[in-house]
């Protein structure tokens, strides 16, 4: 069976050209998914400024908590873990160490800063001048060398410089004294690479020092791990929707061709098992292919990536065999089961049966088919309903992909039966084009079902994709500019004390994002300085007062409230970013959580437990030249110039742009082999008749019919899932649609379909129909 099917694919390479294309790009996303989900288990990070010590000793940075089963779980921290600069003497009598050093990190004027005393950790060795001895003196690095440090004199250049980090050293007093960690320090290096252990502290060694070099290296590995995840799973759902859309149509191309192996003999199972092989066989090229592709396109991603600063250039991509593996075998089982299902009823109709059901294809929808399209209806409504109530992004954001897939998957599945009420309305375009393309539909509902499946899917996860982030973040934008009272917005950096000098000041508040566990789950964080509050921030309280904000007070937005089950007055138990344990009595409760945070605490309490304790202003009051000129940092007037940062939007639309783009391809795949594939009937038109323009137009006709429908389905779709993600996330059901995106949305659906009708339509008129007709199908 397997050389009958090599023969079959030797003699009919178009018709299996579809079918390749759309596994080779199925392969090459899975490969692509999976590097990525690899590299968030297992790549890591080089260290630089820790390259010289054999062995670093720093603090845990990740919270942990033993379940009621003994399970330990761990989250990772959003802040660097500080530890006692003490425990330099207790490794200093370690048996076999010979030397230890010190060493704090924080960031001053667009540099990482050091104390001298660290500078044997690279190590760093001087070029020029001299160490650090006052308080005033710096040394920079090598890149650095001739540029002035305001407030500062500059007496020496170090020989190096790092690629991840500018580099600048104090003395050893003052880079403690900056850093304002008193009695703490960042890490400690030990010489040489024995074992050491020290209680509250973890000893790294290895690409494990690279870790505590980077934090943000591991933060971008756990991103990495749920996008890669995330990504593959939709990619794979995808995949196999549009391989057995485009198995379909290459069945229904080759009913008469298999009718007539079933009138000369040929069983029910031997048409599976050639049609099988012919998968197979498929299969097996087009993934390794897809899966070399994917290995490229995983770089790109990567690339990316690091461009949008979602990870760190020195995070090296995990490049093994196991991706391209599971996708050859997820690309070949795709293949094989999309194969079999799409030939199964041609396969079991009776041989005398056969070449009349070419003739005359049933009318019917299969009952198996059926009753599964109306499981999935079923499951688009359940999945609906569930959406509804999720309020946490991490758990909204798989479950809004899953539902807008399933919702298309019952189309498609009752695809005939939308094609054939389309094609019963009494609606068709104006002269001889309009109704040769009515009749042309009416005759071939499984052909129009077939083009609009493709359709449907580009449409619903594109306004899904790109609505979602314009949803949350333009909700998000309202609650902010409605709830920032303040005249003007300081950037990061700007003095307060400075701020509140400058007369006709009437309020200056103090803003830190952050994040806190709580249980484990991780809560945005703002926090504030209390003092006239109420004149630059408005969070829209609904419980309790803000008049109680202090140190060992929050408040908390109405959906952490509900996550928490807490009220004014209840007790909540927290970790701070750098895993201080911490406890605070909820004084308030507020409405506007996506603006400022699920949580606002007191400034007090978290600026000594942050990376970088400098923060926005937002002054009430005050003339803006002043307050520029004081503060020395730009200043901006209007509450509307707060802005929502959305660090993940851009990443979330290059690796959801992957499944846009094949979504297109199977747009282009589909509407090109179906077009092709009328080269007969085409012909036939015009032998009685019809004319070239009249031929092109009944195929555009037809493909504006079948990009409606698809475009209204898709928008159904696409609303119905994205009123529920709103519902859930934002309160409303009323999602966010710019109008001029969703038009160039369907502007790009229609141009492409008709791009991809057109190119094939001109190949195919473009012979002599009686050449055409007299050639062998």
């Amino acid at each position: 069976m397997i050389s009958f099917a090599l023969r079959m694919l030797r003699h009919r390479k178009a018709g299996f050209a579809g079918a390749f294309v759309a596994l080779l790009c199925a392969a090459a996303l899975v490969t692509a998914c999976g590097m990525l989900l690899e590299t968030g288990l297992r790549g890591g990070v080089a260290p630089e400024r820790y390259a010289g010590a054999p062995v670093i000793v720093a603090g845990d940075q990740y919270v942990r908590q033993t379940k009621e089963s003994g399970k330990e779980k761990a989250k990772l921290l959003s802040e660097r873990r500080w530890i006692p600069a003490s425990l330099a003497q207790d490794l200093a009598r370690v048996p076999g160490v010979t030397n230890v050093v010190t060493e704090v990190t924080f960031p001053y004027a667009g540099f990482t800063a050091h104390g001298w005393e660290s500078a044997a950790l690279t190590p760093f060795t001087l070029a020029e001048g001299r160490a650090p001895k006052a308080a005033d003196e710096v040394v920079v690095d090598a890149r650095h060398a001739g540029r002035a440090i305001p407030g500062h004199r500059v007496v020496g250049v170090t020989a190096q410089a790092l690629p991840g980090q500018d580099t600048i050293f104090f003395t050893t007093g003052e880079a403690r004294r900056l850093a304002g960690r008193d009695g703490l320090v960042t890490a400690i290096g030990v010489w040489p690479g024995v074992e050491v252990a020290v209680k509250g502290a973890v000893a790294y060694t290895g690409d494990e020092r690279g870790a505590v070099e980077f934090p943000g290296a591991e933060n971008s590995r756990v991103r990495l791990i749920s996008l890669g995840g995330a990504l593959g799973g939709t990619s794979l759902l995808v995949a196999i929707l549009v391989v057995v859309g485009t198995f379909a149509l290459s069945m229904q191309q080759r009913r008469r061709e298999i009718a007539l192996l079933r009138a000369v003999g040929a069983l029910p199972g031997q048409v599976r098992r050639l049609v099988g092989g012919e998968a197979l066989l498929i299969g097996a090229v087009a993934g390794a292919l897809g899966s070399g592709a994917g290995i490229a396109l995983g770089f790109w991603l990567r690339s990316r990536f690091v461009d949008l600063g979602a990870m760190p250039a020195n995070l090296r991509l995990v490049v093994s065999p196991f991706p391209s593996i599971v996708a050859v075998v997820t690309t070949l089982v795709a293949a094989w089961v999309a194969a079999r299902v799409s030939a199964r009823r041609t396969a079991r109709i009776r041989p005398v049966e056969a070449l009349g059901e070419t003739a005359m294809p049933a009318a019917g929808i299969p009952p198996v088919r059926l009753v599964a399209g109306l499981l999935a209806l079923a499951g688009g409504v359940v999945l609906t309903i569930v959406l509804s109530g999720l309020n946490t992004e991490a758990a909204s954001s798989p479950v809004t992909m899953l539902t807008a897939l399933v919702w298309t998957i019952a189309v498609a599945l009752l695809g005939p039966l939308v094609a054939r009420a389309v094609t019963a309305l009494p609606l068709r375009a104006p002269g001889v084009a309009g109704y040769l393309a009515r009749k042309s539909l009416r005759a071939g509902t499984g052909r129009l079902a077939s083009v609009i499946v493709p359709l449907t899917l580009m449409t619903a996860m594109t306004c899904t994709i790109l609505f979602v982030q314009t949803t949350m973040g333009h909700a998000a934008q309202g609650e902010l500019s409605a709830g920032v009272r303040a005249d003007h917005v300081l950037g990061p950096g700007a003095s307060a004390a400075a701020a509140r000098q400058v007369p006709g000041v009437r309020a200056v508040t103090e803003v830190l994002r952050t994040s806190v566990r709580i249980d484990l789950e991780k809560y945005a964080v703002q926090a504030v300085t209390p003092g006239g509050l109420e004149r630059t921030m408005d969070l829209g309280v609904v419980a309790g007062s803000l008049d109680g904000l202090g140190g060992t007070s929050a408040a908390i937005s109405r959906t952490a409230a509900d996550r928490l089950d807490a009220g004014v007055g209840d007790r909540l138990g927290l970790v701070l970013g750098d895993g201080t344990p911490a406890e605070v009595r909820v004084v308030a409760i507020y409405a506007r959580g996506l603006g400022f945070g699920d949580l606002t605490l007191s400034r007090e309490l978290v600026a000594g437990h942050v990376d970088d304790p400098r923060g926005t202003v937002l002054v009430s009051g005050g003339d803006r030249e002043e307050l520029r000129r004081a503060s020395g940092a730009p200043v901006l007037d209007g509450a509307g110039t707060a802005q929502v940062d959305s660090p993940n939007a851009a990443v979330t639309y290059v690796a959801m742009g992957l499944i846009i783009a094949f979504c297109a391809i199977a747009v282009v795949n589909t509407l090109a082999m179906s077009t092709l594939a009328r080269s007969r009937e085409l012909a036939l038109l015009r032998v009685v008749g019809t004319t070239r323009r009249q031929a092109a137009r009944m195929l555009r006709a037809e493909t504006l019919t079948a990009t409606v429908v698809a475009v209204g389905l898709g928008t159904a779709i696409s609303l119905v899932t994205l009123a529920a993600f709103s519902a859930g996330m934002t309160g409303s059901a009323l999602p966010y649609v710019p109008p001029g995106a969703y038009l160039a949305v369907v502007a790009a659906v229609a141009a492409l379909a008709l791009v991809a009708t057109a190119v094939p339509g001109r190949f195919a008129l473009s012979s002599r129909p009686a050449d055409t007709l007299a050639a062998r199908e």
